[in-house]
């Protein structure tokens, strides 16, 4: 039983520890960031949120465990698959999902909404990490490139776009990186990134046009986006109270928390910041903890980015395909992070993307731990290595 265990939790110790802290960071936060939420939901229930919300995270956290104890090469076609899968699933919610935030982000499976995106994110990054490591030499030509990297990037990023721009932008910003990583020649890259962003812009541009025609544009996606900015780039003193009231609440929230915190639990903003448990749940953590807090929850995943980059460092060339899940696995994950504290501190116009193993919700969740147990499959396969090396040097010598 103990080979049992210990064989479970192989791989890069750091890695597990990390994802521990930020388990019991989710659900110190959670709990007392949702109390306005239990009040609203279940009559004041806080106990029952933090329930759910920890039997969600524990789920995760099995879901990370199952994965990193799958052979990470066996994603190489899991992945692939799921990518293609994805593609309909998307469309289908882009069309006939339910609405989440105004948007339709989610279908309805049994009585429980399932986020495509979130399965789209890992299965692209794992597609494009097969292709640019076990089938790289296949991609002599634009025509090779643009059917086997550029088609599924733009189906799988523009079927998410319309309804989910944050995510899509960093999905494609990921997939960029992965390019550049992995070699792909630069003329490639940049004829891509030409082509997405002229389609872009003409996608927002008509999508103003028609939205200015309609009188209903309040509702609209594209108007919602270009408002963000707008009120990013413009003086506070020039924008309505109305309009901007997330963002003030948020820095009122993060300057009462000064260097350590009002202790946990005392958050006076929880009660009027809108979706604290989630979107804005780091001002909470500032408020709360402090700025002492709010480094400590950016240092981990500081770290986890970092001990991805030393799994690629150690990887070798029968190796690449680990280390290039590894890497857009984990850059996928921090980047989402950075712009979750971006938005919490004003750095960022503000968007949906929730915290990490940190932030309430449930299919997210549930992919972060896919995602994070991949990674952890990578290095359990370089712990491997190094403990085989010293034997077959000593076979070697013997011989």
């Amino acid at each position: 039983m103990k080979e049992k265990i210990r064989n479970i939790v192989r791989g890069d110790k750091v890695i597990w520890v990390m994802v521990i802290f930020l388990m019991l960071i989710s659900m110190l936060a959670v709990y007392s960031a949702s109390e306005s939420y239990a009040n609203n939901r279940y009559h004041g229930s806080n106990a029952f949120v933090l329930l759910k919300h920890s039997m969600l995270l524990v789920v995760g956290f099995i879901f990370m465990i199952g994965a990193s104890c799958i052979n990470y090469r066996r994603y190489s076609w899991i992945l692939t698959l799921l990518c293609w899968i994805s593609i309909p699933l998307l469309a289908y919610t882009l069309f006939f999902g339910q609405n989440l935030n105004h948007a339709s982000r989610v279908i309805g499976i049994g009585g429980l909404t399932f986020q495509t995106s979130d399965l789209a994110k890992i299965a692209l990054v794992g597609y494009l990490a097969k292709v640019l490591a076990v089938d790289y030499d296949a991609l002599n030509s634009f025509k090779n490139v643009a059917l086997r990297v550029m088609l599924p990037v733009t189906l799988v990023v523009g079927l998410i776009f319309p309804e989910n721009f944050s995510t899509a932008a960093m999905l494609f910003a990921v997939c960029i990186v992965m390019m550049f990583i992995g070699r792909l020649d630069m003329k490639y890259i940049w004829s891509f990134l030409g082509i997405v962003l002229v389609a872009g812009s003409l996608f927002i541009s008509i999508g103003l046009l028609i939205s200015r025609a309609n009188p209903d544009a309040s509702d609209n996606r594209i108007v919602t986006w270009v408002n963000r900015i707008e009120r990013f780039f413009t003086d506070e003193e020039e924008i309505d109270s109305d309009a901007n009231f997330q963002v003030k609440q948020a820095e009122i929230a993060i300057a009462g928390g000064g260097i350590v915190g009002k202790l946990p639990g005392k958050s006076t903003q929880r009660n009027v910041l809108p979706h604290p448990y989630s979107d804005f749940i780091y001002a909470i953590i500032i408020e709360e903890y402090g700025l002492v807090g709010g480094i400590v929850v950016l240092m981990i995943y500081l770290i986890l980015l970092y001990r991805a980059m030393r799994v690629v460092k150690m990887s070798s060339s029968s190796r690449l395909f680990g280390a290039m899940l590894t890497m857009g696995l984990a850059f996928s994950l921090v980047m989402q992070a950075m712009i979750n504290m971006g938005v919490a501190v004003g750095l960022l116009p503000v968007t949906g993307q929730p915290l990490p193993f940190v932030s309430m919700g449930g299919t997210s969740l549930l992919f972060t731990g896919v995602a994070l147990g991949i990674i952890i499959s990578v290095t359990k396969d370089i712990d491997k290595q190094d403990e085989r090396g010293p034997e077959i040097e000593v076979a070697e010598a013997d011989s």
